[in-house]
C-alpha cells in the first residue's frame, strides 16, 4: 500500500505544478473591445497596457465598502475605445483557481481567485462606448455576400453525369415525403459575443421591453446563450405591466438616451 501511494503522488506532481497554488489573483470580465486591444498588444513591448487606481476613505481605511477600483488604459493603440473604466468588485462567488498549460503540455496552477471584477466604462465614457457599440452593430449588419456570374450559362455543370441517372428513382413508391424541419428543432449557431451585444442594444433602441421568446426569434440564437447576455445587460421584470420581459439596466439605458438626444 505504501508503494502504491508513493507512485500516485509522483504521477500527480509531475503532471500538475502547484508551486503558485496559494498566490492570490484577480478575475476580471472586460468588454470585447478592450480584450481585442490587449490581445493585439505586442508581447515584446515592455510598457503596461493599463493601470489600476485604488481609492479609499482615509478616515476609514479598514472599511472594505469604501474601496473603489478604477482602470485607465495606457496603451497608445487603444483607438476609439474609452480610456477610463470602473471595476465593480465581488467577493461572493464560487471558489476558483487559474490554470495554465505550456507548449509541452505541462499544466500549472497560477493562483486562486481572491477578487472578481466587472469592468464597465466610467460615467463620462458611456456615451463614447455607446457610439462604439453602434458602429460595431452597423458593421455587423453589412452583408459580404456577392453575386457571381457564371461564364458557362448553358448549365453544363448542372447536368447529371453518366452513371448517376440510374441512382435516381422515379417511381412513386420510392419517393418519401420528408417532414419540414421546424425552426425550434434546428440547431442555432452562436454569434460572436460582442456582435450579439451590439445587436441587443439595437433591438432595445427599437422598443424598451422584450420577452425571451421574442429575442430568440429576432436574433436566431440559443435561449441559454441569450440569457447569459441578458443577465449582464438587462433587468428582468418579475411583476407589473411589463412582467416577464427584459429591459436595459439604467446605466446602459442612460447612455442610449444621451446619444439619441444628440
Amino acid at each position: 500500500m505504501e508503494e502504491e501511494h508513493g507512485n500516485s503522488h509522483v504521477s500527480s506532481t509531475s503532471n500538475l505544478e502547484t508551486a503558485k497554488a496559494e498566490r492570490s489573483v484577480w478575475l476580471m470580465k472586460c468588454p470585447v473591445a478592450v480584450a481585442k486591444s490587449w490581445q493585439s498588444h505586442p508581447h515584446s513591448d515592455p510598457h503596461p497596457v493599463a493601470k489600476v487606481v485604488l481609492s479609499l476613505d482615509p478616515l476609514h481605511p479598514d472599511d472594505s465598502s469604501s474601496l473603489q477600483f478604477t482602470m485607465e488604459m495606457t496603451g497608445t493603440d487603444a483607438g476609439k475605445i474609452p480610456k477610463s473604466y470602473s471595476l465593480n468588485m465581488f467577493k461572493d462567488f464560487v471558489p476558483m483557481c487559474v490554470l495554465s498549460e505550456a507548449n509541452q503540455g505541462k499544466v500549472a496552477i497560477e493562483g486562486k481567485v481572491e477578487h472578481k471584477f466587472d469592468m464597465k466604462p466610467h460615467g463620462e465614457n458611456l456615451e463614447e462606448y455607446g457610439r462604439l457599440c453602434r458602429e460595431r452593430t452597423s458593421k455587423s449588419m453589412i452583408k459580404n455576400r456577392q453575386i457571381q456570374v457564371i461564364d458557362n450559362d448553358r448549365g453544363v455543370h448542372m447536368r447529371p453525369m453518366p452513371g448517376m441517372i440510374g441512382l435516381i428513382s422515379s417511381t412513386s413508391k420510392d419517393k418519401k415525403k420528408t417532414a419540414p424541419v421546424k425552426q425550434s428543432d434546428m440547431k442555432r449557431t452562436r454569434r460572436d459575443r460582442g456582435e450579439l451585444e451590439d445587436i441587443m442594444f439595437k433591438l432595445f433602441e427599437r422598443q424598451p421591453n422584450w420577452a425571451l421568446k421574442q429575442l430568440v426569434q429576432e436574433t436566431d440564437q440559443p435561449a441559454q446563450f441569450l440569457k447569459e447576455i441578458l443577465n449582464e445587460l438587462c433587468v428582468y421584470n418579475k411583476r407589473g405591466t411589463n412582467q416577464g420581459t427584459y429591459e436595459l439596466k439604467p446605466e446602459y439605458k442612460k447612455a442610449a438616451e444621451d446619444t439619441n438626444a444628440e
